[in-house]
């Protein structure tokens, strides 16, 4: 009587253990599927804020170096931001304002009318730079704590554009 009650328990714990395993297995399976499209939805809304980023950037230092009004198309650039804020981590977000800041402030710049100041687009420009290495850092941060931070930044229109305006004009026949 005792072996046909063991085979029983046995088999019993068995099949509970198994079941037990494969509930484990979904619930940590799927906390794992749920983490990598997380990074995957950052790194692309990441991606995307950056690439609206430069080419807003672009825009606003063409148009003050042209001396023209600017021609931005601000919707990408605030869908990639609105984008951003459903996954981007506290730290990533916060550098985001910050660059978008940074952005609005080169934007009031090109629609004043007043005289060009180099000095001031070299700091609006070293502005934006520090900010967007921040907000790089933060991101790359949020994608995998072992990266290591980025001391400079990637990306952007050539320096040699921001001096243009200033350089003398050349004369004919030079």
């Amino acid at each position: 009587m005792s072996a046909p009650w063991d085979a029983i328990v046995t088999t019993g714990i068995g099949a509970a253990a198994t079941v037990a395993g494969i509930l484990v297995g979904g619930v940590v399976g799927r906390r794992n599927q749920n983490q990598q499209w997380l990074r995957d939805t950052q790194a692309a809304a990441y991606a995307a804020y950056l690439r609206e980023f430069t080419a807003i950037e672009i825009e606003l230092r063409e148009a003050y170096l042209d001396d023209r009004s600017n021609t931005a198309d601000w919707a990408p650039f605030n869908a990639a931001l609105t984008s951003l804020s459903l996954v981007a981590t506290p730290e990533a977000a916060d550098a985001a304002s910050e660059l978008t800041e940074a952005v609005g402030r080169l934007a009031l710049m090109v629609a004043d009318q007043g005289p060009k100041d180099r000095e001031e687009l070299r700091q609006i420009r070293s502005d934006l730079a520090s900010r967007q290495v921040s907000f790089v850092n933060a991101a790359r941060r949020s994608l995998d704590a072992s990266q290591q931070p980025l001391g400079h930044q990637l990306g952007g229109p050539p320096p040699w554009r921001e001096i243009e305006p200033y350089a003398p004009t050349p004369r004919s026949g030079e």
